[in-house]
């Protein structure tokens, strides 16, 4: 047993107990782990989207489940959680054990296990949704996770009902490797003779000498189906991954092509491009070369073809042995790997009209974030003295890379005392708390990864010249306290499932029904919550829980959180907030007369008369008013908050907006009137 993994078990251990005891869940240890899993196989590119689930019976046992967008593809998960801080192994009895109970729990799905059991459970919502896509499924992936040590070789798959399935191990070791590597996701490392049977034919290499070889190639589609069958979709480079996702459907005119015109498929397609660390080349017997080995393989462009032979191959049965796809494969030194690669598959994409450079970690908005959070303390709390900092982890190991590098374990516990684990962040996390703030609930509920990648275009929009400063991370840092803090209030209410859901939507309408007017700087000074806002989430989270269920009319729930009709039908909810939590509240300004004033009428279109009308009619107080709440709640664009107050003062002076300003000030009170801000029409008071 090496030291490293000894170690590795403890401080995994550690981890586990405190989000355990941070999250109130002291006694499910499991759970947390599963969790905990959960996100760091999302953010390794392996899964998105994975639900935390628990049922066990005699012969049936599962701990989640996870769904590929197209839902042709099936992720089941199992929890092997051991409590010992030495490493034990999980031999070959027990994995065989743990298979054959998913595949019990699978049976029992499809034989509506759903209606035996509890409907306020998170099992009978796993049951429900996967008796619900089953015909839809294509392949299943058995997945075993534990931290123990695998101790025998993972089992070949099979078949089940006619579907592939294919089954994993995530044990100690491997965690242990992933996580210490320094590297986002494991290495792909392509044995094309094992998989394929022959070298794959090749011009090249071309290129920038000493920087990067080119090849070019045929490919069949059999083969990349394979390829993507055997990865799944951490074969796709990030960018390329959120682009295809966020695209959701099939594509049905390669689905055609690769049916009907399969001989044309070459004609019709662009090709995909690939990048990689190395490769192994080989004289080919009837003379050229052919490639036999593939290093760090990922698929920067042609995501969509990568994907609809996969489908086609899985779910329609198609054949693909006519199917011939042009493929540029770029190989790049190591040590600029992480360099050129963004560029390649942000320029590959380009045809695209896709930003890729976006989604990267490397993303300027997210390296000042982390600057922020390395040089910003955070007040101490009542009754402490103790400064501390939140820290970013920008990237995945930043935390752990930054504890290890404290020479002594005297050092090392300071790092935490100052840096405290409960205070670490990360990009999903960011993404959560300011979709929530901004009262996107139905989108935080799509799961972490979809989440962030939202955000991430809503930031887009923004426009280059946003910056994060002091004043957005501390404004930050409040909307992670006021979710963290919900979590664990929501959590020690055991509603009996559906926290996360409860969570973002229970904030959502606090915010809401209060205008947006929670003071930010008063829990950065505090961080903590008032009693008042502590409160407030207590109340009011039963009462969402309740209303998810009601309004979702017997669909599941995990899947109607995620429509914005769902947060239409929570806005409905009577709810209001104490007066004690309304005199904590930022101030605003009451009902005020509204100027009159002539339209410009027959210039302006239908759409923009609309926009005029909507922007005359409340006050120049209350455009100046909505221009103070924004910048007290940080909602809006600094250009829009400008706007808003420029548009009290033409309305003062009897001005009429010009058409621009019309339409966007339209624009202005509609996000602000989402958001909670009352614009009082009519003539006041």
């Amino acid at each position: 047993m090496t030291a490293g993994i000894d170690e590795y078990l403890l401080d995994l251990q550690r981890q586990i107990s405190l989000l355990a005891s941070d999250e109130g869940y002291e006694q499910a240890l499991p759970e947390m782990f599963t969790i905990f899993m959960f996100e760091l196989l999302a953010e390794a590119g392996e899964i998105e989207g994975a639900v935390p689930a628990f049922y066990q019976a005699t012969g049936a046992r599962a701990s989640g489940f996870a769904l590929s967008d197209d839902e042709t593809t099936l992720w089941l998960f199992l929890t092997d959680y051991r409590g010992d801080l030495t490493p034990q192994g999980l031999g070959k009895t027990e994995l065989d054990t743990h298979y054959r109970r998913m595949c019990g729990f699978l049976q029992r799905a499809q034989d509506q296990l759903w209606r035996r059991l509890e409907e306020s459970s998170p099992s009978w919502d796993m049951a429900h949704r996967l008796s619900e896509v089953w015909d839809e499924v294509g392949e299943v992936r058995l997945v075993v996770l534990t931290n123990s040590i695998l101790r025998t070789t993972v089992p070949k798959g099979g078949r089940l009902e006619g579907r592939q399935v294919h089954h994993s191990v995530w044990d100690l070791t491997r965690l242990h490797q992933l996580t210490t590597s320094g590297r986002a996701q494991e290495p792909i490392l392509v044995d094309i003779v094992e998989m394929w049977g022959a070298p794959i034919p090749c011009l090249g290499p071309h290129g920038d000498s000493g920087v990067y070889d080119a090849y070019l190639m045929l490919m069949p589609g059999e083969l990349i189906a394979q390829m993507y069958e055997e990865y799944g979709p951490r074969l796709l480079e990030l960018n390329v991954r959120s682009f295809l996702q966020s695209r959701g459907k099939v594509n049905r005119g390669l689905q055609e092509t690769i049916r009907d015109y399969p001989r044309r498929f070459l004609a019709y397609n662009n090709g995909i491009s690939m990048t990689a660390s190395s490769v192994k080349v080989v004289e080919l017997s009837g003379g050229g070369s052919g490639i036999i080995g593939i290093s760090d393989l990922q698929i920067v462009n042609g995501g969509q073809t990568t994907a609809s032979l996969h489908y086609a191959k899985v779910k329609s049965k198609v054949d693909l042995s006519e199917i011939y796809v042009q493929a540029k494969l770029s190989v790049v030194q190591s040590s600029l790997l992480m360099d050129l690669v963004p560029r390649i598959s942000e320029f590959a994409n380009s045809q695209n009209r896709v930003n890729m450079a976006d989604f990267s970690a490397n993303d300027p908005f997210h390296v000042e974030v982390e600057r922020l959070s390395r040089t910003i303390w955070a007040p101490a709390k009542a009754a402490t003295v103790d400064m501390t900092r939140w820290f970013y982890e920008r990237a995945r190991g930043q935390y752990a890379d930054a504890h290890a590098r404290e020479r002594t374990p005297a050092r090392q516990r300071q790092f935490k005392v100052v840096n405290p684990l409960s205070q670490k962040f990360t990009k999903t996390d960011l993404a959560k708390f300011e979709n929530t703030w901004d009262q996107l609930p139905w989108i935080v509920s799509l799961g972490a990864e979809k989440n962030f990648r939202e955000f991430m275009l809503r930031l887009e929009r923004r426009g280059s010249s946003f910056k994060p400063d002091q004043q957005y991370f501390e404004n930050l840092i409040a909307k992670a306290l006021l979710f963290r803090t919900a979590e664990k209030i929501i959590g020690s209410l055991h509603l009996g499932g559906y926290r996360a859901q409860t969570v973002t939507y229970t904030l959502a309408k606090l915010l809401h029904a209060t205008g947006q007017r929670v003071s930010l700087r008063a829990i950065w000074r505090a961080q903590e919550l008032s009693p008042e806002l502590t409160s407030a989430v207590r109340d009011l989270g039963p009462l969402i829980y309740e209303a998810l269920w009601s309004t979702a009319n017997g669909r599941n729930i995990s899947e109607w959180a995620k429509k914005e009709s769902c947060w239409k039908s929570i806005i409905e909810l009577e709810w209001a907030p104490s007066d004690a939590l309304g005199e904590q509240l930022e101030k605003g300004t009451g009902r005020t007369r509204t100027t009159s004033m002539s339209s410009i009428g027959e210039q302006l279109g239908v759409e923009e008369q609309a926009a005029l009308k909507a922007v005359t009619s409340i006050s120049s107080e209350t455009w100046k008013a909505l221009s103070a709440w924004a910048k007290q709640t940080d909602s809006l664009q600094s250009w829009q908050r400008s706007l808003a107050f420029s548009l009290g003062t033409l309305l003062k002076a009897g001005r009429v907006p010009s058409r621009k300003q019309a339409v966007q000030g339209a624009r202005i009170l509609a996000e602000a009137s989402r958001l909670g801000f009352a614009a009082h029409e009519g003539r006041g008071e």
